[in-house]
């Protein structure tokens, strides 16, 4: 990474960092792991206890942009790049769940971490509970897209059934998909996908001591309805939700929903009627985020955008920071403006437990 640039050079970053009422930073470090590292984006004041997420399968941390602001009311919240994904140089030799979850053990010893929230999304669960299962110490588990349905551990069922769930995704999360995948590139997400498909998760499940929290979208025919009971089954304690209209990407698309969900979740606030419920929540709110913004705030959003995958791109970590920290004082602002309460709402309805649709 250049550590200086002329006058002829553009700085994106230095642009960036002198953005007004720059008040929310984003911090990027580097964790060494095994001949590579994990980058880790952090956002929020120290407090008692620190959200940790990992996303899915090529995914980078960006994944989490909407969900990682409402979760630092207990303290900060570290997003994880793993190797391989978003720029980040990949592991030498074999590559496995139980590897990425060596990972994340690092990081949460590098950064001295006691008792972190752990969050995963769609192969992001099956890190996080391989870590849970080794670790009995941790208290708190939240598992959004769960993968893989035990009854269609097949390459060709997870890909249609993805396909079907893409569906009901929005522009923006395809986006994200489509660029994290081209920087993780096809060789790597060919290498990794078996290994995610043939993980055994409601194996290791057993082995958790966490109150779990499991979270699918409506139309998610990743992850069924009838596959999330049985996972929860294997757990020794496990609350269930759906996020109405949402898909594979919930914690994205109805990111105020599902860090309502998480936050109530730590907190002992989640009302728990057994495995076999599975109780629905709304989020309206989310959705018209970008909406509320102005334009000066809309502008911020897509140039940082476009800067933090340069930085991907770049392995530069200053641009990252600069790119994310923007990202966010522009989220931020839309964030400030009022919502309507009845936008985050939750229903009370659930879902009968003979239903067996895929979503």
């Amino acid at each position: 990474m250049d550590d200086e640039h002329t006058d002829a050079t553009p700085d994106p970053a230095k642009r960036l960092g002198e953005a007004e009422n720059a008040d929310v930073t984003v911090e990027v470090d580097r964790v060494a792991v095994d001949s590579t590292y994990v980058r880790v984006s952090s956002v929020g004041e120290p407090g008692d206890r620190a959200f940790l997420l990992v996303a899915g399968l090529g995914i980078a941390a960006t994944y989490y942009e909407r969900l990682a602001p409402h979760l630092n009311e207990n303290g900060p919240v570290h997003a994880l790049d793993l190797p391989g994904f978003a720029g980040v140089p990949r592991f030498r030799g074999k590559v496995s769940i139980e590897r990425y979850a060596d990972a994340v053990e690092k990081v949460i010893d590098d950064l001295r971490l006691v008792d972190p929230v752990l969050v995963g999304h769609s192969m992001g669960t099956q890190v996080v509970t391989e870590v849970a299962a080794r670790r009995p110490d941790i208290s708190d588990l939240v598992l959004i897209s769960p993968v893989v349905d035990s009854h269609a551990r097949t390459v060709r069922q997870s890909a249609f059934r993805f396909l079907r769930s893409t569906l009901h995704e929005p522009a923006a999360v395809r986006w994200h998909g489509i660029t994290a995948y081209a920087l993780c590139g096809w060789h790597w997400f060919s290498k990794v996908l078996p290994r995610m498909i043939a993980f055994p998760i409601e194996e290791r499940a057993a082995h958790v001591q966490a109150r779990t929290l499991i979270v699918r979208g409506e139309h998610d025919a990743m992850v069924p309805r009838d596959w999330v009971r049985r996972l929860a089954r294997v757990f020794p304690y496990a609350v269930l939700r759906e996020v109405v209209d949402g898909a594979h990407s919930v914690m994205h698309a109805q990111a105020d929903a599902v860090a309502r969900l998480a936050v109530d979740h730590v907190a002992g606030r989640l009302p728990d009627r057994g495995v076999s419920s599975l109780q629905r929540v709304r989020d309206d709110s989310t959705a018209s985020d970008l909406s509320r913004l102005g334009p000066r705030e809309a502008w911020m959003l897509v140039k940082s955008r476009f800067v933090e995958l340069l930085g991907m791109a770049k392995n530069d970590d200053e641009t990252l920071e600069a790119a994310k920290s923007a990202h966010a004082v522009a989220m931020a602002d839309g964030d400030d403006l009022p919502v309507d309460p009845a936008d985050r709402r939750e229903i009370v309805d659930e879902v009968a437990p003979e239903t067996r649709e895929a979503g």
